[in-house]
């Protein structure tokens, strides 16, 4: 099967079946190329309903594309947001970021992890990321605030650090919760600081290093 077949079988059996229904979310998954984020080993399956391990980074994967696209939908990126990841992996979710934001600051705190990254995006021609070598565990507040922050790998609840650079109007995506009762959740701050929380759905997740257990706000 060529790689275009199983890109558009990607689509229409996995990701628009789960709930995922956007034309600019589907066209992403349609137009950028994810095999060429994928580690070598694995570009056979880059469009399998699977979690691909990065290589020999330990608990670090690709998340499997319908819960990419579903979080990408949930989020609503409009060309004017400022968007924070935490854990940028093999830069697939920065890259699908990017393209609806204005910019992308994207934090990985695996330096090898970093630099493969970043050359992922520019092969693909993606301009507006800056892949930060560094701990997001508290976020990157002198870049901050944001419109989106997308937490990229499962924490056990959300630091409320995080939650606080958010602008008003802002979202926050997460997977939260300690295998394998995990839930992604949407988070979104109103003109003021309430936070009002849904959980979108269940599965489990590869945890993120170093995110602590307190302070927490949910």
């Amino acid at each position: 099967m060529s790689f275009e077949t199983a890109r558009h079988n990607m689509v229409w059996q996995q990701i628009r079946p789960w709930q995922v229904l956007d034309p600019s979310v589907l066209d992403l998954f349609l137009s950028l190329r994810r095999e060429e984020f994928a580690p070598a080993p694995y570009r056979a399956l880059a469009f399998a309903d699977v979690a691909l391990p990065l290589g020999e980074h330990a608990g670090e994967s690709m998340l499997p594309p319908r819960v990419e696209a579903r979080i990408l939908q949930e989020l609503a990126v409009r060309p004017q947001d400022k968007v924070l990841e935490i854990g940028t992996g093999s830069g697939f979710m920065a890259a699908l970021l990017a393209r609806k934001a204005e910019y992308v600051v994207s934090v990985e705190i695996d330096a090898d992890l970093a630099e493969a990254a970043r050359a992922n995006l520019e092969r693909a021609g993606i301009t507006n990321v800056d892949v930060v070598t560094g701990d997001g565990v508290r976020g990157w507040p002198s870049r901050g605030p944001y419109d989106v922050i997308v937490v990229s790998g499962g924490i056990p609840k959300v630091p409320s650090a995080l939650l606080a650079q958010l602008r008003p109007g802002g979202r926050l995506a997460a997977f939260v919760g300690r295998g394998p009762a995990m839930r992604a959740r949407l988070f979104q701050k109103d003109g003021g600081r309430t936070i009002r929380a849904a959980t979108l759905f269940e599965a489990e997740f590869p945890p993120l290093h170093n995110f602590p257990r307190e302070p927490f706000l949910f």
